[in-house]
């Protein structure tokens, strides 16, 4: 049997079992589940038309609610911001008002002092200076002055119960009258005018010999050349001249040491200044013998300006500078006691 009848068998078999398979029956419950199919494929799209529907309703829900709420926001944020800003007016008002009420309490409690309370505590602060000026300054006459406007004051008072402290200011009147006066200002005024002097004292090495110090030669006698050979002997003597210095340790000093002597002799001078304001004596004594001794060794004593110098310096050198200074103690222990057993009831 050929190849295209072993084919052809085979698709006769098969044809004949289609028909055995689709026979009526069959047939029919095939369309039926066609229709079935059918329905159920309209219906799910109906079914998903109507949720599509319903979702766009409800978003369209959604979005009209979320503006609704945005702008509720928007309205709310600037009902809170409105709110803070009345807020910080109200805040600053009440603390206005607090700064207001402190200071009329404050008006009112200094209005209430009474007139004995006002001159106890000018009193206190009238001594308080006095004892500043005694000892920061040792300005003795700056205290006694505020001592006295102090005395003065409670005498205008005219009340019984401050003869204590009148006494005890009179007690510290009278020892800062003992105390001996120091001119403080006319000291300074005199250092003053010797560091003003310092650049032109002369130095004991540039000291020259007078002219007349060399003997005159005799006029010469002979010839013409004896006389001419005499002359010109004479002019050479004039240009050297011979003196004997006095002191043997006269310094010679370069011109920038010279520069640095007077220098340093005005800052001792200075020093000393400043010692006698800070009322400490023994810095004020030392600086002063330091610049005597250097006056001595390095400048020219046969000056006049050196010597009105030496004789300054001196004479501040023999000035009191400091004195034992008394204090204002008992008056401000009396003072503070005072107004202690004037508080004491009021607690």
């Amino acid at each position: 049997m050929s190849a295209s009848q072993a084919t052809s068998s085979d698709v006769a078999a098969t044809r004949s079992l289609w028909q055995r398979w689709l026979d009526r029956p069959t047939r029919v419950l095939l369309a039926l589940l066609g229709l079935v199919v059918v329905w159920f494929c309209i219906e799910t799209r109906l079914e998903l038309s109507g949720l599509r529907e319903d979702v766009a309703l409800r978003f369209k829900d959604t979005s009209s609610d979320s503006k609704e709420a945005r702008t509720a926001a928007r309205l709310a944020q600037e009902a809170v911001h409105e709110a803070q800003a009345k807020l910080a007016q109200i805040e600053t008002r009440v603390q206005e008002a607090q700064s207001q009420q402190l200071a009329l309490e404050t008006l009112y409690q200094e209005l209430s002092r009474s007139r004995d309370e006002w001159v106890v505590a000018e009193t206190e602060q009238i001594l308080s200076m006095a004892s500043q000026q005694l000892q920061l300054a040792g300005n003795v006459q700056a205290a006694l002055v505020a001592l006295q406007t102090a005395d003065a004051r409670l005498a205008r008072s005219d009340r019984p119960q401050f003869l204590p402290l009148r006494k005890a200011l009179s007690r510290d009147i009278e020892r800062l009258k003992l105390v001996p006066n120091i001119d403080v200002n006319g000291i300074a005024l005199r250092i003053d005018q010797a560091i003003a002097a310092v650049d032109s004292l002369p130095l004991a090495y540039e000291a020259r010999p007078p002219v007349g110090d060399s003997p005159t030669p005799p006029p010469a006698q002979g010839g013409f050349w004896q006389r001419l050979m005499d002359e010109l002997l004479n002019e050479m003597r004039q240009l050297v001249r011979i003196q004997q210095v006095d002191r043997v340790d006269a310094a010679v000093l370069a011109p920038g040491q010279v520069y640095f002597l007077r220098e340093n002799l005005k800052l001792r001078l200075l020093n000393a200044r400043l010692a006698l304001l800070s009322r400490n004596d023994a810095s004020y004594r030392e600086d002063m013998r330091i610049a005597q001794a250097w006056t001595e060794r390095y400048f020219d004593s046969r000056a006049r300006a050196v010597t009105v110098f030496a004789n300054g310096l001196k004479t501040l050198a023999g000035s009191a500078v400091a004195s034992e200074l008394p204090s204002v103690a008992d008056s401000l222990s009396a003072v503070r006691s005072f107004k202690l057993a004037r508080e004491m009831p009021t607690r």
